[in-house]
């Protein structure tokens, strides 16, 4: 209703509803009658299973999980990432070996999570090892000599300015999927053999029962719990021998 800019007034005039009817509902009281309830959905713009999952079905509930997808990361609306960021009030979790588009693309990706970490949000942010093994599998998959790495120690200089307020750790596992999760709304970056994950599909989730984003939640929980505490020095040392080098 505050999205669409709807009061209850307006919402009850729209649907031929009465205020306390809707109040009864936004305080989960009761649950309108199906046709009501497809009006209600229809005039905010959502799902009536996300409305009101306690009355829909399994399938219905998986369906409304799946908001939306797009056939490459490129796809995805450019504001969408830091509008996202922008409204969680929560948890923020980054599951990448770099993500390097977020810091490069999106001015604001980087003072937002310093914002939203010192407003009590839990960041956290998982990014490829570079002492790992699978960081230089990646690479022979791209076939970009060292490409990857690059991209992990670029971001990693991003970020290092923001370990003062969120976590931030180092992972060597075979990545399957990139997540970027924002409260209860997650966008799930699939990968592809030998297709660089810019221009693989992009799954926006928003919980519900939990049949799709609870899956990849699980998966970053794992990883989250095998990785290692990230250590800027050490970054900062492996780019300062690459300089003496070059």
């Amino acid at each position: 209703m505050l999205r669409r800019g709807l009061a209850i007034q307006q919402l009850a005039e729209r649907i031929g509803s009465s205020e306390k009817s809707i109040r009864r509902w936004l305080d989960g009281v009761s649950v309108p009658h199906p046709r009501t309830r497809y009006q209600v959905a229809a005039a905010v713009g959502e799902d009536e299973a996300y409305l009101w999952p306690q009355v829909a079905d399994r399938a219905g509930l998986a369906g409304a999980e799946l908001v939306a997808s797009w056939p490459r990361r490129a796809d995805v609306p450019r504001d969408l990432w830091v509008d996202l960021l922008r409204q969680s009030a929560r948890a923020v979790d980054l599951l990448a070996f770099a993500g390097l588009f977020l810091t490069e693309e999106q001015p604001e990706w980087i003072p937002l999570l310093r914002e939203k970490a010192a407003a009590g949000v839990q960041v956290r942010l998982l990014l490829g090892d570079l002492n790992g093994s699978h960081l230089p599998s990646r690479d022979g998959e791209y076939r970009i000599g060292g490409g990857v790495a690059g991209r992990v120690k670029a971001v990693m200089a991003h970020y290092r300015s923001l370990v003062d307020v969120v976590q931030i750790r180092e992972h060597d596992t075979p990545l399957y999927n990139s997540i970027y999760r924002f409260d209860d709304e997650m966008l799930v970056n699939t990968h592809v053999y030998g297709i660089l994950a810019a221009y693989t599909p992009v799954l926006r989730l928003r919980r519900v029962d939990g049949q799709y984003f609870e899956t990849y939640l699980e998966s970053f929980e794992r990883v989250w719990a095998r990785a290692r505490p990230f250590d800027p020095s050490a970054v900062r040392r492996s780019s300062l021998r690459q300089d003496t080098v070059g």
